[in-house]
């Protein structure tokens, strides 16, 4: 963090910080925002990253109750934050089963224990794995830093304080203008376009332009012009090179081009997570697990984690029985979450983005592999593995955060359980709702919940667009990221549209500006607190735009 925080009040016990106001406070907003989200992933296929959303509310209600330190303000805004990316990870993977089938009969009760699964294994895996990647791995976690230099300006007041609530305000404003107006009169009142596309190249498949977004500008200059770099390297090699470039030299259909660049962005980042078991996980594999057998716990004594193995078989049996996913593709989804956690919290601190519902698929690709798994067990495997994808990416952001802050990670932790699990409630209720509501046929294309992640999980249950683009895929990343290559953004860019990784390099290219004419400025940590401004107006606004886009749409049930 940039500057001095010499006036930020922090916490000295855990009761300080894992306070009753402070649960109450989270589970209150946890439910919104859960609810919004849920909402918002069905109908627009997106979801704003909360924390910074939650940090500001936290705050706002936490001083409205009287004496309050950044802490409790840090463990308050994991719990609400927590049940966004659980409404995500289901969001994005079961309504492809009704797409696939609309005459399918779902058992909800089955369902329950599905997103109960996939949250208690985020809540181990976050707890087993944040040692190495926000303590020791030194990822940048862009959204968690700009929550913290967030939290520090709006308790400590000054010129920061002044520069970030400016920059944030003008990208509030921005944000309103760009998506708000057009949500509030319709797309006609639009006062500009949200993006800027090339004709030309998408007639090749290919979503070449940049979108005017302050948060994923500020993403590239928080991440830095090396990670982004690569990040947009992956970009030019899946559209310039393989669905123009492919298809120009006439070795390649469209479709078969869209099929390379999918199956080849998908084998880098699976290849990247394999890379991450053999060279981080593995040899420090005694001390990242061995909580699970001792009272050594969470980051230094924290959370005794020696109930986890016992949970862990329960979930395989509940998962092959209840569920009925069978033995084999149970013991798989429990593998396969150890693997894209990893994976997830990679990304996320690498690039602040969490693709979760491509972990799913690679987990129940691998399941349909090695064994007959059913239709809607498949989605369950798909499922199980987003949403613990999801609360682990978003949670580790807390975790930054709140080691920026010095917040005590076992009352983060605690808060994540809470977050998690009023999610995992929430998010089924919602789901619920709909489907009886609309029915299964409102999934999907132009119906009224296009869903389209999980339209993509379903036309992948099939299997792998392009086998052997995967598998170069996956064995080039793995080498790559054995010999330090940050090959986990090069399959990002591969793989996102392009005009995503377009805006990220233009944050990129301003922060090697900034450090050639004003290096002194750069120094300050005046760059950092703007850029965090950016991000958090853009992201806040993006949020609330949501939530009045789910209540509307609830009221309309």
């Amino acid at each position: 963090m940039s500057g001095e925080t010499k006036n930020v009040r922090y916490a000295a016990s855990f009761k300080e910080q894992f306070t009753p106001r402070g649960i109450v406070v989270g589970v209150l907003g946890c439910v919104v925002l859960t609810m919004s989200s849920m909402y918002v992933a069905l109908k627009l296929g997106a979801l704003p990253w909360p924390i910074l959303f939650v940090a500001i509310v936290s705050m706002f209600f936490l001083r409205l109750l009287g004496r309050h330190n950044v802490n409790e303000i840090n463990v308050t805004h994991t719990i609400m934050s927590a049940g966004a990316m659980t409404a995500g990870g289901l969001a994005f993977t079961l309504p492809g089963l009704y797409m696939l089938n609309p005459d399918a009969v779902l058992d909800f009760s089955r369902l329950f224990f599905v997103i109960l699964g996939g949250v208690i294994l985020g809540l181990v895996f976050t707890a087993l794995i944040r040692g190495y990647f926000v303590v020791s791995g030194e990822l940048p976690y862009p959204m968690g830093q700009a929550a913290a230099e967030t939290l520090v300006a709006g308790d400590e007041g000054g010129k920061k304080s002044v520069t970030l609530f400016t920059s944030f305000g003008l990208a509030g404003l921005f944000t309103f203008l760009r998506d708000g107006v057009p949500a509030l009169f319709g797309p006609a009142a639009a006062l500009f376009p949200a993006s800027f596309s090339s004709a030309r190249m998408a007639a090749y498949g290919s979503l070449a332009g940049i979108w005017l977004s302050p948060m994923l500008i500020s993403v590239g200059y928080i991440v830095g012009p090396v990670a982004i770099g690569v990040w947009f390297l992956g970009a030019l090699i899946g559209d310039a090179g393989i669905l123009v470039g492919g298809v120009e030299m006439g070795w390649l259909d469209s479709g078969l081009a869209a099929a390379v660049k999918q199956s080849l962005g998908i084998g880098l980042m699976v290849g990247t997570g394999l890379g991450i078991v053999l060279k981080g996980i593995l040899p420090r594999a005694k001390e990242m697990f061995g909580p699970l057998f001792a009272k050594s716990s969470l980051s230094g004594g924290f959370v005794s984690l020696r109930w986890a193995p016992a949970v862990m078989v329960l979930l395989a049996a509940l998962f092959a029985t209840l569920c009925g996913m069978g033995p084999v593709p149970a013991v798989i989804t429990l593998l396969g979450v150890w693997v894209t956690t990893a994976m997830s919290a990679q990304i996320v601190g690498q690039s602040g983005i969490n693709p979760m519902e491509i972990f799913g698929v690679i987990v129940l690709l691998a399941a349909k592999a090695v064994s007959a798994v059913g239709q809607t067990e498949a989605f369950f495997v798909a499922a199980v593995v987003a949403i613990a994808c999801g609360l682990v990416g978003d949670v580790m952001n807390d975790f930054k955060s709140g080691y920026l802050l010095k917040t005590d990670p076992k009352a983060q932790w605690f808060g994540e359980c809470i977050g998690g699990l009023v999610g995992a409630v929430v998010s089924l209720g919602v789901f619920y709702v709909i489907v009886r509501a609309y029915g299964p046929s409102a999934f999907g294309g132009a119906a009224l919940f296009p869903a389209p992640q999980a339209g993509m999980v379903a036309a992948m249950v099939g299997g792998v667009p392009h086998a052997p683009s995967f598998v170069v895929g996956l064995v080039a990343a793995c080498l790559l990221y054995i010999v330090n290559f940050p090959v986990m953004t090069l399959g990002l860019g591969v793989y996102l549209p392009f005009y995503l990784s377009a805006t990220a390099l233009a944050g990129g290219v301003l922060k090697c500006a900034a450090k050639g004419i004003a290096p002194e400025w750069e120094k300050r940590g005046t760059g950092l607190v703007i850029a965090s401004g950016l991000l958090g107006g853009d992201a806040v606004i993006g949020v609330i735009i949501a939530i009045g886009q789910a209540i509307s749409g609830f009221a309309s049930l």
